[in-house]
């Protein structure tokens, strides 16, 4: 579950760093001018940015999920093994519980590890996606936890609140940066003005990004909460629990140093921290219950 927020950030953080070198070499102008920098140009200026960025990601959420992770997509009309069959049933009976008009597509990823996401860019071009670790670990009734888990990411509009909030950080993201590179250019021989403010604005929309995903972390972890109980109300909150618990109890049998992304994944075994995409998984019991 971890995957589609690792995914949906890196994404956007390269993204915004390509449009925002674009508009830095044919945009300087419209903030600055004779020397000066225009603050209101530049918040209308970054606010382009950023929400070019983020939109951007989410439009293309989807593809980008099934390219990384070669999520297989199951054909409801071809040939389907009895797996696959209860799988996109199970999907479509939890979301007519969730209320969904529209089926998202339902597909599977070959992995190990024990997970699953839901990614796209709105709910009528959705995608759920387990890895087959999960179904060979997990029994019925935790699978349809896991799965009524990602569905009410779906059903709350999860990506789009997303992808508001990710707007918001990488306009001020792009508008710190370019102040403080505006400062840094001021201090410079003036034939050293232009490339430092270049540079500057590289740097800074780097290390600003990475401080501006603690908010977008921050959120993930409590919209993780608010699903768990979404979760629980469209398969039942035994179900949902005995998904969490038997997330846990895989979570314990993991290596950190199989995967650099063990951090963001929901059955990591290090403890919840500010750089976290999800809760502690007692703590979310513990919320749940």
């Amino acid at each position: 579950m971890g995957k589609r927020i690792f995914y949906y950030l890196l994404t956007n953080i390269l993204v915004l760093l390509t449009i925002g070198i674009i508009f830095s070499l044919i945009g300087r102008g419209w903030y600055i001018e004779n020397g000066q920098l225009y603050l209101m140009d530049l918040l209308i200026f970054s606010a382009v940015v950023g929400f070019t960025g983020s939109i951007i990601s989410l439009l293309i959420s989807r593809w980008m999920a099934k390219k990384m992770l070669g999520v297989q997509v199951i054909k409801e009309n071809g040939p389907m093994s009895e797996q696959e069959r209860k799988l996109v049933e199970t999907v479509h009976q939890l979301c007519r519980n969730a209320g969904l008009m529209h089926m998202p597509e339902v597909g599977i990823y070959h992995s190990a590890e024990v997970n699953a996401f839901a990614t796209g860019p709105t709910k009528k071009r959705s995608l759920v996606a387990v890895s087959s670790g999960l179904l060979q670990e997990m029994d019925d009734d935790a699978i349809e936890g896991v799965l009524a888990h990602e569905i009410a990411h779906i059903a709350n509009g999860d990506m789009v609140t997303m992808t508001l909030l990710q707007g918001i950080v990488n306009t001020f993201v792009v508008f710190l940066a370019r102040i403080a590179a505006f400062a840094v250019s001021r201090v410079v021989k003036e034939e050293l003005a232009p490339i430092v403010h270049f540079l500057a604005i590289i740097l800074f929309q780097i290390v600003f990004s990475i401080l501006g995903s603690l908010v977008v972390f921050a959120y993930s972890r409590h919209r993780e909460f608010h699903a768990d109980r979404g979760g629980a109300d469209i398969a039942g909150k035994d179900k949902m629990r005995h998904a969490l618990e038997s997330l846990k109890h895989y979570a314990n049998r993991i290596r950190d140093e199989e995967t650099a992304l063990s951090t963001l994944k929901i059955n990591g075994k290090r403890k919840s921290s500010i750089f976290s995409t999800h809760p502690d998984l007692d703590e979310r019991i513990r919320r749940l219950m």
